[in-house]
């Protein structure tokens, strides 16, 4: 049996891990689960799966909780009983427990981009220091992840072999037909409408700015080891062909699947087995054709804004990162308009100083820096009326 740490257990990713565990009773045991302000149904969950440890920020560390040990997040991923930890908390919350479960020798299912956007130089580096593999969540990179099995050396953000480059595909989100001038009229619950993927309302709102797939080219240049000009992006909207790779002879490669988050979530965690889903199949002959298009950058300005961090590097991405946070909360919060989104980040990363080769300290201060600065910002986006 696997023993099992999941942080953000009441998050999209989370309870969708947890259908897994419940397909597959036999090959899991839920040593840990970790919530933030869901205490309701993390209480449920506590009830199903018995965890020997739970974490959440209104719980007591050292206290028992529905006969469940409280333990911190740290804490949590380097219980001995634990074999893999899946990080699905969104944001700079999953950065400490991530590196505490590769010092601690723990399999890591990553699921939050944040953790390779803000620090992937140091996460990374720790990993091959212990030899600790990264088992990538996000459908796109799990999709490179089996795209490359067999020609490649995979070993933690190591990618050598024939590789021409990777292209991950993207959605184009919930406004991808919209009219440019009718963007900023745009609702948060209209941004929440996602054409194909279920997902949470940051990751959402991340696919509708397409800042999402800027955080997914660069998680993608730490986990394979490639560099930014063999990474491409292309928009299909029917989100059946997660990524493909095209090596240097002219052929390519390309994993399929219905856009579902159980099947990569379900392959990470039982990495090197593969079970069978409960879940529906893909139906080639229904699809009938698959859409492939360039990127509109102009209805896109974070994507640009990804790419332009990613090359400063060192810090620039963990302001990055902080930025987008603050503004898409803002934006839910109905305090900017969506088209505020991008002014908001720009105005971040123009002000920010990016340090070279940082410690993760030095990534959290920038973190908390960026949220300061943007928290108290009026010039970088007007007040929806």
């Amino acid at each position: 049996m696997t023993g099992l740490v999941v942080l953000g257990s009441t998050g999209s990713i989370g309870q969708q891990a947890l259908e897994v565990v419940r397909a597959h009773p036999e090959q899991f045991r839920v040593v840990g689960l970790a919530a933030g302000r869901n205490l309701d149904l993390l209480g449920r969950q506590v009830e199903e799966f018995r965890p020997l440890y739970v974490s959440a920020p209104a719980l007591k560390e050292g206290s028992i909780w529905k006969e469940s040990r409280v333990r911190s997040l740290v804490a949590l991923c380097e219980m001995p009983e634990v074999d893999r930890v899946l990080v699905a908390t969104v944001g700079a919350t999953g950065l400490l427990p991530t590196l505490a479960a590769i010092r601690a020798g723990k399999v890591v299912a990553l699921a939050n981009k944040e953790v390779l956007v803000m620090a992937g130089a140091l996460v990374m580096r720790e990993a091959r220091a212990v030899n600790v593999p990264i088992l990538p969540v996000d459908s796109e990179h799990n999709a490179l992840w089996q795209c490359l099995m067999g020609d490649c050396d995979l070993s933690p953000g190591q990618t050598r072999g024939p590789i021409q480059r990777v292209i991950l595909t993207a959605s184009g989100g919930a406004f991808r037909d919209w009219p440019l001038e009718k963007l900023r009229e745009v609702t948060p619950a209209e941004a929440l409408a996602h054409p194909t993927w279920v997902m949470g309302p940051k990751v959402t709102i991340d696919a509708a700015t397409l800042i999402n797939k800027g955080f997914e080219v660069i998680e993608a240049h730490w986990l394979f080891g490639l560099p930014y000009e063999q990474i491409d992006v292309v928009l299909h909207r029917e989100s059946v062909v997660h990524a493909l790779v095209e090596f240097t002879d002219g052929s390519f490669r390309a994993e399929l699947g219905p856009p579902d988050m159980r099947i990569p979530i379900q392959h990470a965690l039982t990495y090197p087995r593969r079970l069978p889903g409960p879940w529906r199949r893909l139906q080639l002959a229904e699809l009938g054709k698959l859409n492939f298009a360039p990127l509109d950058r102009a209805r896109y300005p974070c994507f640009d804004l990804a790419l332009a961090a990613a090359r400063t590097d060192g810090t620039a991405t963990a302001a990055l990162s902080a930025a987008d946070d603050v503004a898409v909360q803002k934006f839910i919060r109905g305090e900017i308009a969506f088209t505020d989104i991008p002014a908001l980040i720009d105005a971040a990363l123009q002000a920010h100083r990016p340090i070279a080769d940082p410690s993760v300290e030095e990534i959290l201060e920038v973190d908390a820096q960026v949220r300061r600065f943007l928290e108290g910002s009026r010039a970088a986006g007007t007040p929806r009326a």
